[in-house]
């Protein structure tokens, strides 16, 4: 508790923006810098995130991955119909840093594109978890999430990583 009052008072005295995960999940860990983990989803290792919810899930990058990057500019995604494969590029975020390609954590039919990205790019660094979602996919193997990182595991993944 006093860790968030901190971030946040201390986010207040620098202008910075902080969004509530709150109502995403009450239990939200912090990692490096105000990065947050929200339980529930499950984690790459190459940072993207997936909510599974009935036959659909929903594939984004992590607030850790949004933060390395830096201010998004512009967003590739696949079109919808196409596929995915576990491990494998789908598309690519352009920041003021860097390039990155976009791996895929599970396989499966790309079933929604989230079309917001390709005019508000930004919506993956002000909400990576709710607006900043990149593609819905019907998974065509769900035991592929087995094999993806908890909450917990990821944040300890992104300590080890920042530490080096």
């Amino acid at each position: 508790m006093a860790l968030r009052l901190w971030a946040s008072s201390t986010a207040n005295a620098l202008r910075i923006s902080v969004a509530s995960t709150a109502h995403l999940s009450p239990s939200c860990s912090l990692s490096r810098c105000f990065s947050s983990v929200v339980d529930g989803l499950k984690y790459a290792s190459s940072h993207e995130w997936v909510k599974h919810e009935g036959p659909v899930a929903t594939i984004g990058i992590t607030d850790h991955a949004q933060d390395h990057l830096g201010e998004v500019v512009f967003v590739d995604l696949p079109e919808p119909a196409g596929s995915v494969s576990q491990g494998k590029s789908f598309g690519a975020v352009e920041s003021v840093k860097a390039t990155s390609d976009i791996n895929s954590p599970i396989s499966g039919e790309i079933v929604e594109v989230n079309t917001k990205l390709s005019e508000t790019p930004g919506l993956i660094n002000k909400s990576p978890y709710e607006e900043g979602w990149m593609i819905k996919v019907k998974p065509s193997n769900p035991s592929e999430l087995e094999s993806l990182l908890g909450p917990k595991e990821y944040t300890k993944f992104c300590e080890e990583e920042d530490s080096h």
